[in-house]
């Protein structure tokens, strides 16, 4: 009888043995996928899927050394016997591009039909000058054609990165004619999305879409809303015999301003092309592809009750928040300065003027009386710290009418402001004769105070009777910082 020689087993080799050792899970999928491969070769089975490709080459160098061209990279794919042949591209080509060409560069083409220059074709010894030939069907053969005769042919196809036709922006690659996506690659198909991600889904940006109905009761400029900086997509209408204007973050108007008309066309603002189109009819359109660098604000200028402006631009998510609360700041409506009534004008009798003056002519000022006094620290400290406003300001225009006087300034410098000021403001004075009065074309330091109509249709500068207007002047700027830190808290 055979004896069986037995060992006890060691406490570490128990441990490995024990269910969910990790060595003994390695150890069973080992034995599984031996047996799965014993199994397929013995039954003669055959590998699924494709094969798998190698990774991507090094990209190639340019194919011109000036302007535009292409470049390539490949990859091979790897099979095993009896399976499928790889999914995608063997190959992949981007644009390049090089320094511009100097001036009078033979184009690509051209340099392709010269290397026939000379030497015989069509099974004759006869030989041509050869130049391209663009009327051809296929846009990527090296189609020439004989100079001073009227044939041409074709000498198969054009190298890779030649351009499809002089103006476009294809290149011939393999004999088609393709184009760049947003990633670069030829053929590749990628747009960007309203985000301006390529290939993206819309979904890093949000669509801020809106119709401003407000106002409608009194002529001049109104403000619509500001566009952000970073808005892309940017369209704005309106059909009305009002007009769209676009104010720049210094105040400087891009079209419309100042109550002329600009023609319609295409202007450059914020970084960006803007598109104005305004036909016989009453529509009216703004657009920009965007992204802005700036802040833009867009006006209306009413000439009769205002139908409506639509607005629409795609913003960055994380500028949404703070778009809300600029917009919040300043009211959405901004501050609407202009208080003369519109006449409604019938629909039969459109008026499309090319210049709207910017502002009535002035009366003849009545005499007025003397104004009371109001000099002394007491009454500056008095106005500074009960005004909203207190600016540097350069008179450019004065309008009087019945009940008040109208300052047109020009914002130069501001020492306290409650609600945000414009470069361009008007400045409201009670009765025919302001105390104190402004003459145009003259610097003051400002105190004026924010009245809004109960309404909300009126949101004026007011400088109040015996305010504070000083000429200003060096001595006046530092009583007036000296004012600022008197004020109680």
């Amino acid at each position: 009888m055979d004896t069986v020689e037995t060992r006890k087993l060691k406490p570490e080799e128990m441990e490995w043995l024990a269910p969910g050792h990790p060595g003994r899970s390695r150890l069973f999928r080992t034995l599984l996928l031996l047996l799965w491969t014993l199994l397929s070769c013995h039954l003669g089975g055959t590998a699924q899927g494709p094969g798998e490709w190698t990774p991507w080459g090094s990209w190639s160098r340019c194919s011109l050394s000036c302007g535009r061209g292409v470049s390539v990279r490949s990859r091979r794919c790897v099979q095993l016997p009896g399976e499928e042949p790889c999914w995608g591209d063997s190959h992949e080509y981007r644009v390049c591009q090089q320094p511009d060409c100097p001036p009078g560069a033979i184009p690509f083409r051209d340099l392709q039909c010269a290397l026939y220059n000379g030497h015989p074709v069509l099974g004759t010894q006869k030989t041509y000058q050869w130049v391209p030939f663009h009327g051809a069907p296929n846009l990527c053969d090296l189609n020439c054609l004989a100079e001073g005769h009227a044939f041409y042919h074709s000498f198969g196809r054009v190298l890779d990165g030649t351009p499809c036709t002089p103006r476009a922006q294809g290149l011939c690659i393999a004999g088609r004619c393709l184009s760049a996506g947003c990633d670069g690659l030829l053929g590749s198909g990628a747009l960007e999305d309203r985000c301006g991600l390529c290939g993206g889904a819309n979904d890093s940006c949000l669509f801020v879409q809106r119709v401003f109905r407000d106002a409608g009761a009194f002529a001049g400029y109104w403000n619509v809303t500001l566009i952000p900086e970073g808005a892309r997509h940017i369209r704005v209408a309106q059909r009305s015999h009002n007009h769209l204007a676009l104010v720049a973050r210094d105040g400087h108007y891009v079209l419309n301003g100042d109550g002329v008309l600009s023609p319609p066309g295409t202007y450059e603002a914020a970084g960006t092309r803007v598109v104005y189109t305004r036909g016989a009819g009453p529509e009216e359109t703004l657009q920009a592809a965007g992204p802005t660098s700036q802040e833009l604000l867009l006006q209306v200028l009413l000439r009769e009750p205002n139908p409506g402006v639509h607005f629409e631009f795609w913003l960055p998510r994380e500028r949404y928040g703070s778009f809300q609360a600029q917009a919040q700041a300043l009211g959405w409506s901004l501050r609407q300065p202009q208080p003369r009534e519109v006449e409604p004008q019938p629909a039969e009798t459109p008026v499309v003027p090319e210049a709207i003056p910017a502002r009535a002519a002035s009366q003849t000022p009545d005499s007025c009386g003397p104004c009371p006094d109001s000099r002394g620290r007491a009454h500056r400290l008095l106005h500074y710290c009960g005004s909203d406003f207190v600016f540097q300001a350069r008179v450019l225009g004065r309008h009087r009418q019945a009940q008040e006087t109208r300052y047109e300034v020009r914002v130069l410098l501001i020492y306290k402001n409650r609600s945000p000021l414009r470069t361009r403001e008007y400045v409201w004075a009670p009765g025919h004769c302001p105390c104190p009065p402004l003459a145009p074309h003259r610097e003051y330091l400002l105190a004026a105070r924010r009245l809004v109509s109960p309404d909300g249709t009126r949101d004026r500068l007011l400088l109040p009777h015996a305010g504070y207007a000083r000429p200003w002047s060096p001595a006046e700027d530092s009583r007036v910082r000296l004012a600022a830190r008197r004020c109680p808290v």
